[in-house]
Parts: C-alpha cells; sequence; structure tokens
C-alpha cells in the first residue's frame, strides 16, 4: 500500500473513532431504541422477496415496545404473525405486494402489548388461527401440535412450545413446502436471542417454577432437535420485559444460541428453572390487563378520532384534585421548565407506552399535558396498551395552566460538572439513581442512592422530604420522571441531573463500576477504563486449528482486500458499523477484530470495550504480521498444493488452506439505535 494510501486509511480511521466517541452510550441500556421519531411506528427490519420461488417475508419491528412481527406471503395470499394493535404497515406492504392478508397467527396471548388480530379480522376478513390450549374467547381456527397452515408454497408447522405462558407455540415454516427441514421458525416469546421467555407473567395457577420446567423441556425436546443453521426470529428484542438481558439482534440460529444464550447452557433441569426464575424485573402492572384483552379479543378501535376531549385548565384542576393523573409527554427540558404542579413527565419521545403502563394504574383517570401535535400522539400510542380512554388534555397546553394562575412545578437542572463538584466538597445533595439494580451496579457515577423508578412511590418514603434531593439515569428521561414523583410525593426541593450519565462520562469525570472501586469500600472514585486484549499471530493460529467455533472475527479492511485474504470464519465489515452497532456488543464469545497492521483494529477495540462487558481481542500487528509469521514461513522452492507463494510487501497473497473450521457465528446488522435513557 501507498503511503499516502495509507495515511488516508488511517486518518478515516482515527475520524470515526472521534465521531463514536462524541455519542457516550452505555452498555446495556435497552431505552436506546426507543428516542427516535421511527421508534414509535411499526418499521420493516427485514425482507426476503424471492419472485421467481414465490415467496415474501417481511419482519417489523415497533421499536418503543421492543416487539417484532412478521408477514409471510405466497400465492397470493399473506399471513401476518403477532401483530401489533395499529395495523395500518400490514394493510399498506400487502397492497404493495399484492397480497391478500387470509390469515393472521398469534404465538400465544401476549401481555406486553394489544395485538391487532381483531383489527385485521374486520379490515380483510381474515382467519384467525390460535392455540387450542389458549381457550381463546374470539372467532378463531384452534390449532394443536404439529397441524400445519398451508397456503401458495408455504407450509407453517405449530410447535407447541409452553414455558413463557400455557399457550406458548412456535412456528416452523417450510418454502418451498415440500423441504424437510424449515426455513425458519418463528419463536414468539419461547426462545428470544440471548435469553427465554420469562414464566411468572401467567400461568392460569400454575407456579413459574412449572412453567419454567415446561420450557426446559420446550428447549430440550423440541427446538434443540434443529439443525444448527436454522434461523429463527423472535417476538422481543432488547428492552422487552417479557426476558431479561435480550439481545438486540433482530435474527439468530439454534446454533448460535446452543452456544451462547446463558439460559440454555443449564443442561440439568434444576439449574435451569433456578437460572430462569432468578432476578426477573419487575412486571407492569398493565401485563395482566393487555393478557386478557387479547384472550377475549381486544375491542375494535375507530383509529382516525383518537384525540381525547379538550378540557379547560380549571377544569383539569379539579379532576387533579380529585385524583386525576396528569401526564406531560413533552421532553425533559420544557418539563423542568414549567409544568402543572403533580405532573408526571413520561416523554413522548421514548418508551412513553410501557412507561405510562407501569406508572400509571389501569383503570384510573388522566388527562395528558403538551401540545396539540403530543396529546395526539399520546393518545394513539396509548392505544397499543389498552389505555384506550384518555380523560383528556389540557386545552391550550401548559402556558393556558399558568394564564390560569395555576400552581405551577419547575426542576432545576444541575450539569454534570457542577453536581461533581458539590459532590467532592461535600455539599451535595441526596443523590437518587432511578434506574434498575444491574445498571447501577454495572456503572455509577460515584456512591449514590439507588431506587428503582417503578420502586420510587413506595421506597422514596425512606427519604427525609425536607432534604434538597436530585436524581439521574443514564440521559435524563427516566431522572425526570422520577424527579416528578418526588415533587408530586412533596418533596420541597427536586432537581435533575442533565444530560444523565452519559454526559457525565462524556466529561470525562470518575465513575463507579463493577470492576472499579466497590460500592461503599471507600475508596475514592475511579474511572473505569478497559481495553482490549492483544493477540498474537501464532496464538490466534493455534485458536483456529484448536478452538474453532468457540469466537467470532470481524475483518475491518476494506472489501477487496478482505476478498484477496481472510481468515477462516471471518466476516468483513465496515468499520463505522462494528463501532456504532449494537450488534457487535452482544455475545458470550469472544470478539477478535483484524486489519491490516492492527492500528485500526485497536481503536475500534478501545471503543467497544468501553461499552460491553464481552471480551474484545485484537490481532496484534494485523494480518500482514500474521502473514509473515504464520504462512510466508511455510512456504518453500517446491510448494505443495496447499501452500502460498511468499506475499508482495503490504499485499497479502491468497491464503492457503488452513484447517476448517466451523464459522463463528455472525452478526446480523439490527438497526442502529440512537443512546437513550
Amino acid at each position: 500500500m501507498k503511503r499516502s494510501g495509507l495515511v488516508g486509511y488511517i486518518s478515516l480511521g482515527l475520524l470515526l473513532v472521534a465521531t463514536a466517541t462524541r455519542a457516550v452510550s452505555l452498555p446495556g441500556d435497552a431505552e436506546a431504541a426507543a428516542h427516535g421519531d421511527e421508534a414509535a411506528n411499526v418499521q420493516l427490519v427485514k425482507e426476503t422477496e424471492q419472485k421467481a420461488t414465490d415467496f415474501v417475508f417481511r419482519q417489523y419491528n415497533l421499536a418503543v415496545l421492543s416487539h417484532y412481527s412478521y408477514l409471510i406471503g405466497s400465492g397470493g395470499e399473506a399471513m401476518i404473525v403477532d401483530p401489533a394493535r395499529d395495523i395500518r404497515r400490514y394493510l399498506k406492504d400487502a397492497q404493495e405486494l399484492g397480497l391478500k392478508i387470509t390469515r393472521v397467527y398469534l404465538t400465544h396471548s401476549h401481555a406486553d402489548f394489544v395485538a391487532g388480530h381483531m383489527e385485521l379480522a374486520k379490515a380483510t376478513g381474515a382467519e384467525i388461527i390460535a392455540n387450542d390450549a389458549t381457550k381463546a374467547g374470539y372467532p378463531h381456527k384452534p390449532v394443536k401440535d404439529g397441524d400445519a397452515i398451508a397456503f401458495g408454497k408455504v407450509r407453517a408447522v405449530i410447535v407447541t412450545t409452553p414455558g413463557h405462558t400455557p399457550d406458548g407455540t412456535c412456528l416452523s415454516v417450510y418454502h418451498p413446502a415440500s423441504e424437510t427441514n424449515p426455513a425458519f421458525v418463528l419463536t414468539g416469546d419461547t426462545l428470544f436471542i440471548g435469553s427465554v421467555g420469562r414464566p411468572d407473567l401467567m400461568g392460569d395457577g400454575m407456579s413459574a417454577a412449572e412453567l419454567a420446567e415446561m420450557g426446559y423441556h420446550s428447549w430440550k425436546d423440541k427446538l434443540s432437535k434443529l439443525p444448527d443453521e436454522t434461523r429463527f426470529f423472535p417476538a422481543h428484542g432488547a428492552g422487552s420485559l417479557c426476558g431479561a438481558n435480550l439481545s438486540d439482534k433482530p435474527v439468530s440460529t439454534i446454533g448460535e444460541q446452543r452456544r451462547e444464550n446463558p439460559y440454555l447452557q443449564h443442561k440439568d433441569l434444576p439449574s435451569y428453572i433456578m437460572a430462569v426464575i432468578d432476578g426477573l424485573p419487575d412486571a407492569p402492572q398493565y401485563f395482566k390487563h393487555n393478557a386478557k384483552m387479547n384472550h377475549d379479543g381486544p375491542p375494535l378501535v375507530d383509529w382516525e378520532k383518537t384525540t381525547p376531549p379538550a378540557l379547560p385548565a380549571a377544569d383539569v384542576a379539579v379532576r387533579a384534585q380529585k385524583g386525576a393523573w396528569l401526564v406531560d409527554v413533552r421532553d425533559t427540558k420544557p418539563f423542568a421548565a414549567g409544568h402543572p404542579a403533580d405532573a408526571i413527565n413520561i416523554g413522548i419521545r421514548g418508551r412513553f407506552e410501557t412507561w405510562t403502563g407501569i406508572m400509571i394504574p389501569w383503570g384510573e383517570p388522566f388527562v395528558l399535558v403538551g401540545s396539540d401535535g403530543e396529546v395526539q400522539e399520546a393518545a394513539f400510542r396509548l392505544k397499543r396498551i389498552g389505555y384506550d380512554a384518555p380523560a383528556g388534555f389540557l386545552q391550550g397546553g401548559p402556558d393556558a395552566w399558568k394564564q390560569a394562575a395555576l400552581p405551577v412545578g419547575s426542576l432545576r437542572l444541575v450539569k454534570p460538572q457542577e453536581l461533581y463538584q458539590h459532590m467532592q466538597a461535600g455539599t451535595a445533595p441526596i443523590i437518587v439513581d432511578v434506574r434498575l439494580p444491574t445498571e447501577w451496579m454495572g456503572l455509577r457515577i460515584g456512591n449514590v442512592l439507588n431506587i428503582p423508578l417503578n420502586k420510587l412511590f413506595a421506597d422514596g418514603k425512606r427519604l427525609s422530604k425536607d432534604m434538597p434531593v436530585l436524581t439521574v439515569c443514564n440521559s435524563a428521561y427516566r431522572s425526570s420522571m422520577g424527579a416528578a414523583v418526588l415533587q408530586k410525593m412533596g418533596f420541597k426541593s427536586v432537581l435533575n441531573m442533565e444530560g444523565g450519565s452519559e454526559a457525565w462520562i462524556a466529561d470525562g469525570l470518575p465513575t463507579l463500576s463493577a470492576v472499579g472501586s466497590g460500592h461503599g469500600s471507600g475508596a475514592p472514585a475511579t474511572r473505569a477504563v478497559r481495553l482490549p486484549e492483544r493477540l498474537a499471530a501464532a496464538e490466534l493460529k493455534r485458536m483456529l486449528m484448536d478452538l474453532p467455533g468457540t469466537f467470532e472475527i470481524v475483518d475491518v479492511r476494506p472489501p477487496a482486500l478482505y476478498a484477496d485474504f481472510s481468515l477462516p470464519g471471518s466476516s468483513n465489515a465496515d468499520i463505522a458499523d462494528v463501532i456504532a452497532n449494537p450488534a457487535y456488543l452482544n455475545g458470550a464469545v469472544p470478539l477478535i477484530i483484524v486489519d491490516r497492521d492492527g492500528s485500526l483494529a485497536m481503536a475500534a477495540g478501545g471503543i467497544l470495550s468501553q461499552k460491553t462487558q464481552r471480551p474484545i481481542k485484537v490481532l496484534y500487528g494485523g494480518l500482514e504480521a500474521y502473514w509473515n509469521e504464520s504462512v510466508a514461513p511455510s512456504t518453500s522452492a517446491s510448494p505443495s498444493p496447499t501452500s502460498a507463494p511468499a506475499a508482495k510487501p503490504g499485499v497479502p497473497a491468497p491464503a492457503p488452506a488452513l484447517p476448517t473450521a466451523p464459522a463463528p457465528a455472525v452478526p446480523t446488522t439490527p438497526k442502529k439505535k440512537s443512546a437513550g435513557c
């Protein structure tokens, strides 16, 4: 490579590194999917269209609910699997594809959202298909284990897989219909990527342990019998409360989960049950109501008339005095500047549906506060979780409230540097981190109190209402909600840290983490710095020969160089994607990054090491060192058919044959997600 080209290549890498480090993203922040406008709508994730063989498959994601749904088409017909209640996208796509929606299939009675089976049946006349064990209360065709759904060149076979719920199923899809092994499997909430469906949401009197036992046998006796290369698509991704520690990846394989899914590593029944029922997050109180709605058949919605009644400020104030909740849907900063007293801030640009279902008790009256566009969107989206009838919205918004001379609340936003100075001087307020305990233990801004947001109404009583209290989370979304809760509880001085932990880290301030100074240790706060491990060429060669399938290699060189020479089982990816794509943060096996000389790989590895606990390794000296140490010395005057000529300086020659190793799992590119709360 010419020096000018090398300089340009490294300069590009440094630019990518600088760009990536400007936006700090905390590992394990499942809220990251929910802060863009697109996250609030059903979006296409993956499409397979084979016109020659008459087959269409589409995967959709509703990121604010971490909900995947599917369209399968053949023979002019389409089946929708696990649809959202808002069915506009499915109708639009089916029309564009020239398909008639004739069937709707539910893998089980979902608890975290209201499904769209009744809406699709009304709009298209589609037949609803459900497990006979569901005993559904709506018109449907009941099916049992082994039954097939056939249309066009597709055959979908029902596989009953209880565990998450008693009526859980998977759908093995064969295309063409005569195939021996399924083209893919839709696993619903039975098997997630990196997790399994939690067994404690609805059991018809069964204990979580009993359902976990069923889930163990659903995997061991059925799903685990599928070939390793079988792809599967779940009903949920990262952020869903239907399981714990779900991955961001939208698709995986049975083999990858067999190797990497931590729950499936428990080979005996008792250890599996203990792992599955241990440490589950609290289920939102609305789940049981959504599950009943889906079982009985949700009422139909007039989607053209979703805006609630406009209420004058005086009327809203009277309702609030009688116990109605005020839900302010604006962003953190405008809410902090001024809001109706006692309002709860649940921003529309976030996981609005789920947090409303957590914070606002089912069936209690609530009034929306925000701009006309914001409250209209909020009312529309709340129908996805069955909050169909807000009492109304504040006419004229917060300005009308102020003009009516009604009590106004405000929050002071404290910048990270200012808070840090107070912490150093011993003059800081009581600091409450409202994230989940796992997030708080993983990384926190210091020796601060952890009260999860969903427990704040109860556990906040441990605090004195006369003392100043400051709330913090990852981005200030949840901490704004928490600060509003404390104000509603009567705390006199409540503050919120601007920008959350992301802003704190971006300012270079020290943190405590599970790998740094322990909580309560008395040691000074230290900044946790993780660096990738440097891997020598000889060691990597031994791993390729002796430990295939126990690691993942990604090559960040340009595609042309990768095509000339690459390591067995490696995948090729752009360095910018490796740095920004959450898929590379997940996985139990180490991730090995390789490039030409090790420089850009080390930069990318350094960035990823700050975001994940996954082992990150970098090939020291790059593929040039690997070639020189492991390939070129093996050549001789009379080369064998498997040897290769020595490489020209800087230009690797085609690789000689190395011992064949099964290709490590390659991350499927998911939709990129912005920094979340």
